[in-house]
């Protein structure tokens, strides 16, 4: 059994297709030793070294569009508009708060101080902790504060954390970066429309208590979300670059990042499904070279 070093991308919504990654690597005979993630990548992998990956895949897929909603906990707070909190409250009916040195499998999460401008490495300490603080996105999540610092989502410095991979002799390294600019898969003709216009109307809700939270002299014509999130990705995709570059893996797996925006949480089912399929096209892509 080929023991690999895996190393998991944040994206929002789009992590949610590590899901699938991690289950086709279990399904074609790989052994994961370790585990390194960022923001949704750090929340999907601290699941999966926890042992909880099965209960969190179903716990996804059953909540119905109004139970996502019902999970964004708004806050009048200037350093973000969700607090996360009720999100973790959930994953704790099924997930314990494990010690990350006491996890059977080796796990660290990366955040970003805005205090010291760094990044953060927890390879030990609460696992709850360190996921809350690596998804803490700029302006939307609140940040996760102490006395010394500011933690926000470590996809701010760096969203594919392959150099801090936990490595052993002889294993593979892969990683997985679930933002790639790769074309779309092809979509059946009969897609639930019905879906995304309901997706829709909670966006357009969503809008609405932004505007409240925005006072009048700050409101801006074009989106909050596209400005912000275009900028956020046209940063993380330069770094990402330098970090293959500099750490190419052994085997790269890519989603594409169009396949849905970061806060779709309502496409689980699709998004595991991608990133079943990916991993198969990666690791066979890897055979045929070898």
């Amino acid at each position: 059994m080929k023991k690999i070093s895996l190393v998991l991308s944040g994206g929002g919504a789009r992590g949610i297709a590590h899901v699938g990654v991690l289950e086709e690597l279990e399904k074609q005979g790989y052994e994961i030793h370790s585990i390194t993630g960022t923001s949704m990548g750090a929340v999907v992998g601290g699941i999966y070294a926890a042992g909880k990956i099965k209960e969190f895949k179903k716990w996804i897929l059953d909540l119905n569009k109004i139970d996502i909603f019902k999970l964004v906990d708004f806050t009048l707070f200037n350093s973000g508009f969700i607090k996360g909190d009720k999100v973790f409250k959930e994953l704790s009916t099924f997930i314990e708060d494990n010690q990350i040195q006491n996890l059977s499998i080796k796990f660290s999460a990366t955040a970003t101080d805005l205090v010291t401008r760094k990044e953060v490495l927890f390879t030990e300490g609460s696992l709850y902790n360190a996921m809350r603080a690596s998804i803490a996105i700029p302006n939307v999540l609140t940040p996760v504060k102490n006395e010394s610092s500011i933690l926000v989502d470590g996809g701010v410095v760096n969203n594919i954390p392959i150099n801090h991979a936990q490595r052993i002799d002889n294993d593979l390294l892969i990683a997985v970066n679930v933002n790639a600019n790769i074309p779309l898969p092809i979509k059946k003709e009969n897609e639930d429309k019905e879906k995304q216009s309901y997706y829709q109307s909670i966006l357009n809700n969503f809008n609405i208590s932004l505007d409240k939270l925005i006072s009048n002299d700050k409101k801006i014509k074009l989106d909050y979300f596209d400005i912000m999130n275009d900028s956020f990705e046209i940063m993380r995709d330069a770094l990402v670059k330098l970090s293959l570059e500099n750490n190419p893996p052994d085997i790269l797996i890519e989603t594409p990042r169009d396949i849905c925006n970061i806060y779709d949480f309502y496409k689980a089912d699709e998004l595991i499904e991608i990133g079943h399929k990916a991993t198969i096209k990666s690791i066979k892509n890897y055979t045929n070279q070898s």
